[in-house]
């Protein structure tokens, strides 16, 4: 019953919905609105394609993850606005949006926290006692790709922090190194996001600020780079 209501409810009239929100003096009979649910994405999240012409027509799609079925018409209108926005290139703030932003920051208060390793959780253990009082509820803690460029990342649909496994396995005085990028993702998790102008900001000042504390951030820094050179190097050649 409810997904009968979900798909009559929350298709392309949903996108048209925001569109003339945001753009009362525009035609939206010049744009073929598609809304698609997809298990491919991470809870809460979602993206929008800008395509080829139907019948004169510009085809916008937007994909949502399948965990937005059932949610509120309106908060789901926030997603939808602040996704249109980035292909309208425009800046403008609505209610749905500061509902799909609380809805966000909130979300993570009932998502299940079954899903921690107990390499990464020492690391957030020693994190969340030295910086945050070991006040900072525990998240999902997980190994992501063996990656060099995209050291961790931070989830607020589904409260887990990612960190790369070119970390796994550091020792000695290599430990300070996944503290810091674990440092830096649970400033996420504590901070949060602020939308400004309908655009989302994840790195404000007070979070430069913030970030900032971590002991001897530039040693650190630099200690990084190298350690992540040699370990290109290394796996270049396949150690």
């Amino acid at each position: 019953m409810v997904d009968k209501i979900v798909e009559n409810r929350f298709g392309s009239e949903l996108v048209e919905d925001c569109f003339n929100e945001l753009y009362p003096t525009k035609n939206a009979g010049l744009y073929v609105f598609e809304l698609k649910y997809s298990g491919r994405f991470s809870s809460y999240n979602g993206n929008v394609k800008y395509g080829k012409k139907v019948f004169g027509a510009k085809r916008v799609t937007f994909s949502l993850s399948k965990a937005w079925i059932g949610i509120d018409y309106d908060i789901q209108k926030g997603i939808i606005q602040h996704l249109m926005q980035k292909v309208f290139k425009t800046k403008i703030n609505t209610i749905s949006q500061d509902l799909y932003e609380n809805f966000v920051k909130n979300v993570h208060i009932a998502v299940p926290k079954n899903n921690v390793d107990e390499d990464l959780k020492r690391c957030y253990d020693r994190v969340n006692e030295k910086y945050f009082l070991g006040l900072v509820e525990m998240p999902n803690l997980v190994w992501g790709k063996k990656s060099f460029r995209k050291l961790g990342s931070y989830e607020y649909g589904t409260d887990k922090i990612t960190i790369s496994k070119v970390f796994e396995g550091v020792t000695g005085k290599d430990v300070d190194l996944i503290d810091f990028v674990m440092f830096h993702e649970m400033l996420h998790k504590v901070h949060k996001f602020k939308t400004i102008n309908g655009r989302s900001l994840h790195h404000s000042k007070k979070f430069k600020e913030a970030e900032a504390h971590f002991e001897s951030e530039e040693d650190v820094e630099k200690r990084l780079t190298k350690f992540l050179r040699l370990k290109k190097i290394k796996n270049a050649f396949g150690f």
